[in-house]
């Protein structure tokens, strides 16, 4: 048996009055989703754990078989694994996001006031205009010639996803996911804690060194977002958990165009994939990474499939892009696997979000998601109900398979108990 998660990030979403009083999943056009629902088995899963923060790195954890309780340790340090940068038992890793603050009467902080002016500062967009991976090294590289340290550094990631690491650092701060304040003043929201003063004072030098960048001046000059300010989040020390391999007895692989699942899948053993024009938005190549999943099968017994574009859609309160997410994922990733598999065997499909995104809060939310397991032998799929199509609507039947604690549905998906 192969299988294969099909994981569309932040898809779940609730109702809303521009459909009718419809989610997102229920109003776009998802033939092939349905059919996984209605040919297989449904259910729902609590990926994110009471209690704790709804972020897409706990609840890809949870999908992975792996329990945040016992195991998370913060978001960042898993994307320094994937990127190879090595942690002590003593460092932490920051998130480290390029963002775009307005402030009350300055395009870019005013010269000796700081960046954060006081807390005044709106987070007018939290990934900078989705600003390049070109662009973005530049400025990540000279705000660490010009405030990295023996204990503090810089390191450029994709668009607007960087690190900080801070050898010997304190992690109990409270920091907040830029994503999480959209549109909002960030006074209520900067780090706070033991250490945090560490935080502020770069977060407020670093506006200073962009404001006059010339990266930013020419995308102020272009009509882009400039990257006012750095924004950091997401700490953590080094994530140590057992290998897929030594859990399930099976060979695994991950394709992704995000840092943090991707460290995840080399946390958990896995290979990584690349798959060219993989982008994280709305642009990225579904197909390329369908095709890159099925080619997969010839070589691993399990590939783990992550579409990161409706969560983007979700934080810009951007529904138009997340029905068309939603729809392209269906088609250009859903449908593909589901015709590649007839070549590939037995061959059992794991589709779900991570988490809700709902366009309404352009957060994360916690709630239960909806899950659908579809086997090509037709093996256990008449012990729980299967569903007309697939949408949240889901997490209200009766007689589904309900998995309180999200981390045991993959123990079900691959043993089927």
């Amino acid at each position: 048996m192969k299988y294969i998660v099909l994981v569309g990030d932040g898809m779940a979403d609730r109702p809303l009055k521009a459909l009718g009083n419809r989610t997102c999943l229920q109003k776009a056009l998802t033939p092939n989703m349905d059919r996984l629902a209605a040919e297989g088995l449904v259910g729902k899963a609590r990926t994110v754990p009471v209690g704790i923060d709804p972020g897409s790195d706990v609840a890809n954890l949870s999908i992975l078989g792996y329990d945040p309780r016992k195991y998370y340790s913060g978001r960042a340090p898993i994307e320094a694994e994937y990127r190879g940068i090595k942690l002590g038992p003593k460092d932490v890793a920051f998130r480290c996001n390029l963002v775009t603050l307005e402030y009350s009467s300055h395009p870019h902080p005013p010269v000796g006031k700081g960046g954060l002016e006081g807390g005044n500062a709106v987070m007018k967009d939290y990934s900078a205009g989705h600003i390049s991976t070109k662009e973005a090294a530049l400025l990540i590289r000279d705000i660490n010639k010009k405030l990295g340290s023996k204990d503090i550094s810089f390191y450029a990631g994709m668009s607007y996803r960087h690190l900080m690491v801070w050898r010997n650092g304190k992690e109990k701060m409270k920091c907040t996911p830029p994503h999480d304040i959209s549109g909002r003043k960030t006074g209520a929201y900067l780090p706070k804690g033991k250490g945090a003063e560490v935080l502020l004072s770069l977060m407020e030098r670093s506006a200073e060194i962009l404001m006059s960048h010339p990266v930013n001046i020419k995308r102020v000059r272009d009509g882009h977002n400039p990257a006012s300010s750095i924004w950091l989040w997401g700490q953590g020390r080094k994530l140590t958990v057992p290998s897929f391999k030594q859990k399930y007895n099976l060979k695994g692989a991950l394709i992704s165009a995000v840092d943090l699942t991707k460290g995840l899948g080399i946390c958990a053993g896995f290979d990584i994939l690349p798959v060219k024009g993989a982008t994280g938005y709305i642009d990225t190549n579904y197909i390329g990474k369908a095709k890159a999943a099925l080619n997969a099968l010839k070589k691993y017994d399990f590939v783990y499939v992550h579409v990161e574009a409706p969560d983007e859609a979700g934080h810009n309160g951007d529904l138009k892009a997340k029905m068309q997410a939603i729809e392209d994922f269906d088609k250009k990733v859903v449908g593909t696997i589901i015709e590649g598999i007839k070549k590939a065997g037995d061959c059992s499909i794991l589709l779900m979000p991570d988490h809700f995104t709902p366009i309404g809060v352009r957060t994360h939310t916690s709630e239960p998601v909806p899950f659908a397991i579809y086997r090509s032998t037709g093996v256990n799929l008449k012990q729980k109900a299967s569903a007309r199509g697939y949408s949240e609507s889901i997490c209200r039947m009766k007689n589904v398979l309900v998995f309180d604690r999200g981390h045991k549905l993959m123990d079900y998906f691959i043993k089927g108990k």
